[in-house]
């Protein structure tokens, strides 16, 4: 008899402060397959879609209107999103990088999408082709246009905790960058741990920055890699500053093209695991997920890194 039938983890009420639901960020089939050495076809992409739907998720972002020279794992964008047979109550965001990305994104009809910005002058220039201040005068145009189109805009801000090249990251000059993208009319904030050298410490410390300058923590969300195993103690310090949503990827695909020391990020069902245990409701099916995660781990030849992956599929 397997540890679900034997009802575990345990269900208990929510924990003492703690959201009682919190919102699931699917971010494989964009940040996960970009990171991919091969180009996954559009019809598994779209299976995947599919499978992560059905497994109760309500946010799955599906893809990126990056150029395809830069990216050409995602080149298929507007072929997939055409294709696409949208899951009532899913959302379906997509990143796009300036106006241009923008413009592809509302001829395919998009509803929602996400800026991708840096909180340091190095990844900034690396990953953007300018400054840490110049990166907004790109964004403010994008950003602008999206917001009077009806679109909701999210801002994803990368090196958040630490840079490889910078060091540690004060969180002062993160909150800085932030509220500019919150300022511009950002929607949400993803709080990016992009090479996962966050600790729980320093995500209370960065919280506590974000709460202290008037930031409410509904606007805010949290992104983190598992480069040193510390994903799910990141996110619970975060839950406990009243942060409500949390990016993941099915089994745990992912990392950053631009960050060589990046392994994957969380892995959904790791956090389903855990949120099940401290009695936070998510809607997500836990079963679905693991035949979801281990459906593409099969198609892209490799096991998942997810742990508990690994441990219900055997």
């Amino acid at each position: 008899m397997g540890v679900r039938e034997l009802g575990l983890p345990e269900r208990l009420p929510t924990a003492e402060g703690l959201p009682e639901r919190v919102t699931i960020w699917e971010v494989g089939p964009r940040d996960g397959l970009q990171n991919e050495s091969a180009v996954v076809p559009v019809e598994v992409k779209l299976e995947f879609l599919d499978r992560l739907a059905r497994a109760g998720l309500t946010t799955v972002e599906a893809t990126s209107f990056v150029r395809p020279e830069w990216v050409p794992q995602l080149a298929d964008a507007e072929t997939l999103l055409e294709r696409l047979a949208p899951h009532p109550g899913v959302r379906y965001p997509v990143l796009v990088p300036n106006r241009r990305g923008l413009e592809r994104a509302l001829a395919a009809g998009v509803g929602h999408i996400a800026v991708f910005a840096s909180a340091t002058e190095t990844f900034a220039r690396r990953n953007l082709n300018s400054g840490l201040d110049e990166q907004f005068a790109m964004f403010e145009p994008v950003v602008a246009k999206a917001r009077a189109e009806g679109l909701d805009v999210r801002g994803y801000l990368s090196m958040c905790f630490g840079d490889p090249w910078e060091g540690p990251v004060p969180p002062a000059q993160v909150v800085r960058a932030g509220k500019r993208l919150l300022d511009l009319g950002c929607t949400q904030l993803s709080l990016g741990d992009t090479v996962g050298v966050a600790t729980a410490g320093s995500v209370e410390a960065l919280l506590d920055a974000f709460a202290a300058e008037g930031v409410d923590p509904d606007a805010l969300a949290v992104h983190f890699h598992d480069t040193y195993g510390q994903a799910l103690a990141n996110t619970l310090a975060a839950l406990r500053r009243g942060v409500r949503t949390v990016d993941s990827s099915a089994g745990g695909l992912g990392g950053c093209p631009y960050a060589e020391s990046a392994t994957g990020n969380l892995a959904t069902e790791d956090l389903v695991w855990m949120l099940d245990g401290l009695g936070v409701r998510h809607g997500v099916d836990l079963a679905t997920l693991v035949e979801a995660s281990v459906w593409m781990a099969d198609r892209l030849g490799r096991p998942s890194p997810s742990r508990v992956v690994r441990a219900l599929a055997g």
